[in-house]
């Protein structure tokens, strides 16, 4: 009976101790209260978690053998279309739908896990002509860059102004096209991915944050192509949308992941607009700037390179840490193939299901 009351104590400590640290973390990553941190400020927090996470890992032990992530529950809804709770709110995603756009707005869009975090260091680099800094101040991307229906970034009305030529707030978005706050005078970059490589990525993202709460395969494959499910609408829906304003307005520069790693696409599009210092001079010459010279573009190509994100990614982490995952990773994996990571059978069903509606 002893043993019993011992155990039991140290459960409801356990509990109490695992509510309190979600709180403190949960306050201490919103806005710029992680972002905003010094290095040295960010590394104490996630010594701090660990140390938590060491404390706790029997209540977190528990936490993972209760079940899988349930994509119905693990959810907000705004007008039609779901996000992550913990990342967005209903909050954060009526103030983003009404925030009105300024000529130095330069918006990249993406659906989630389509080069997102890349394409806005590219632009950052192309503002500073391949003199950006972020890895020599040790400061991180969501520090300067605003994640608009976010609540993990600098504030919207707290972003700076960046660049030489063209002073300009960088804002990151996934909203579908319906949501997303737009104004002829700004500028929008929209990065589409492969279907099957947007999912192969999508599950390694959810998989290295969740663990062993991670859902199987088919419950991901139903998450993705349900436009009820899916976090901000289905790839059909978001891709299709951005491509029909991009097609209409000469405001929006419309690229691919694929064509960012130079390789040949179903468009067959010239080589001379496919690579990293091709996209580069497209991302400048759409932003009126001049093209980048010799050495700026040299400079631009290194620092947007995945090996010197990769050996610098404190400074691009695409979320804060948490309990379950201390230190956040910027990839999982450099390599252009990863639609060959799906399974054949699975693969070959989400390129169907895309053709339906697209011709990507």
């Amino acid at each position: 009976m002893i043993w019993l009351l011992a155990i039991l104590g140290v459960f409801v400590i356990q509990v109490i101790h695992l509510s309190i640290v979600l709180k403190w973390s949960d306050d201490r990553t919103t806005g710029l209260n992680y972002y905003g941190l010094p290095a040295a400020g960010r590394d104490r927090f996630k010594r701090r978690l660990r140390f938590h996470a060491a404390i706790l890992r029997p209540i977190l032990w528990l936490n993972t053998r209760s079940g899988k992530l349930d994509f119905r529950k693990a959810r907000i809804v705004y007008k039609g279309i779901s996000a992550p709770t913990g990342s967005c709110s209903l909050e954060t995603f009526a103030k983003a739908e009404a925030y009105l756009p300024r000529p130095e707005d330069v918006f990249v869009v993406t659906q989630m896990r389509c080069g997102t975090t890349w394409m806005q260091h590219i632009v950052y680099q192309v503002l500073y002509r391949g003199n950006g800094d972020l890895v020599e101040t040790g400061r991180e991307l969501y520090a300067v860059s605003p994640w608009l229906e976010g609540r993990r970034s600098v504030p919207i009305e707290q972003a700076p102004l960046l660049g030489i030529d063209r002073p300009s707030r960088l804002i990151k978005t996934h909203l579908p096209v319906r949501l997303c706050p737009f104004s002829p005078a700004s500028r929008y970059i929209y990065v589409g991915r492969h279907p099957a490589a947007c999912f192969a990525s999508c599950i390694d993202f959810l998989a290295t944050n969740l663990g062993a709460m991670t859902p199987g395969l088919p419950q991901f494959e139903e998450w993705f192509t349900s436009p009820d499910l899916m976090w901000w609408g289905t790839w059909t829906d978001h891709l299709n949308g951005w491509r029909d304003r991009a097609r209409k307005e000469p405001n929006v520069l419309f690229v691919t992941f694929e064509e960012m790693q130079g390789e040949a696409q179903a468009r067959q599009r010239a080589a001379s607009i496919n690579g990293l210092p091709a996209i580069i001079q497209r991302v400048a010459a759409f932003l009126d700037l001049p093209l980048l010279t010799g050495p700026e573009l040299e400079n631009a190509v290194y620092k947007t390179g995945f090996k010197y994100m990769q050996e610098h990614q404190d400074n691009f982490e695409m979320q804060p840490p948490h309990l379950f995952q201390p230190s956040a990773k910027l990839f999982v994996s450099g390599s252009g193939e990863r639609r060959l990571d799906v399974p054949e059978e699975v693969r070959i069903r989400i390129e169907a299901w895309a053709r339906k509606t697209t011709d990507y």
